[in-house]
């Protein structure tokens, strides 16, 4: 006797909260571009897990108290944060320098900045070092962690209601079906969401760097000397980041606008 493998109720009821979670769920505008987007998130609970990452990095690291390295960094992120205007009015900035090769450093939901010492040979400069900072708080102002929250939520609501919907199937088919499924997920949504983010990071912490009063020129030097040391980064469809071929163009098209928020800082 044949019999249906799909069963059609769990897909539909997970729909159904997929509905719910998204009609329910926070809206957050970005001042910047106005794009709008749900969040998974409140601010406060955002700041809550930032401050306990935080804390936890920098438990196990080695973190350099004094010295012109960490005046310079706590200097730009000093200009950087009164250029978020009211983005960041309410983030509790703070800054620590961790004396490591990771050539990286990142802004957590909150305000709390990490930067590794590894990236400080490789941006060679305040405004270069503006680029990387302006970018990661952008990240943090512009609520991606918590837009992340809220799209995985909904991915895995979806892939359930999937699972439950095979359950009947043979298991070598079902595995197959999920884990086709899985990489369409990753792929096809995680991943250009991922991208489509640092985007927006690059954009707006042009717009920070250049309202700081750095020469937003400095990012595409800063991406060319990233690119020339990264020769073997991955396909951009395989990558959460875009390429750096990529980002510089961004950058060049971006810059007749940050320009002009340049310039006005130069002129007062």
């Amino acid at each position: 006797m044949n019999r249906t493998h799909i069963k059609w109720l769990p897909i539909l009821a997970a729909f159904g909260f997929i509905a719910y979670q998204y009609f329910t769920s926070e809206k957050f505008v970005n001042p910047e571009t106005g794009r709008a987007s749900h969040v998974g998130l409140s601010t406060r609970q955002e700041a809550a897990l930032g401050l306990q990452t935080y804390q936890q990095v920098l438990s196990q690291s080695q973190t350099i108290n004094s010295g012109p390295e960490l005046e310079m960094v706590q200097r730009v992120v000093r200009r950087l944060a009164a250029a978020t205007g009211d983005s960041g009015k309410n983030f509790d900035w703070n800054v620590s320098l961790v004396q490591s090769d990771q050539v990286n450093a990142f802004c957590l939901p909150g305000g709390k900045i990490v930067v590794y010492t590894g990236i400080l040979p490789v941006a060679n400069s305040e405004a270069a070092l503006a680029t990387v900072l302006g970018h990661e708080m952008a990240h943090a102002t512009s609520r991606q962690g918590a837009q992340r929250v809220f799209e995985q939520n909904l991915t895995q609501t979806a892939m359930m209601g999937i699972a439950g919907s095979l359950s009947d199937m043979d298991y070598e088919k079902q595995r197959n079906i999920m884990a086709a499924l899985g990489a369409g997920a990753q792929y096809g949504v995680l991943m250009p969401f991922s991208r489509n983010h640092e985007s927006e990071a690059d954009h707006i912490g042009l717009l920070y760097m250049a309202r700081a009063g750095y020469d937003p020129r400095e990012s595409i030097a800063f991406w060319q000397r990233m690119e020339k040391m990264s020769a073997a980064q991955p396909p951009q469809l395989l990558s959460d980041h875009p390429s750096h071929g990529t980002r510089i163009q961004q950058l060049e098209a971006w810059m007749p606008q940050a320009m002009t928020e340049y310039n006005r800082t130069q002129s007062h």
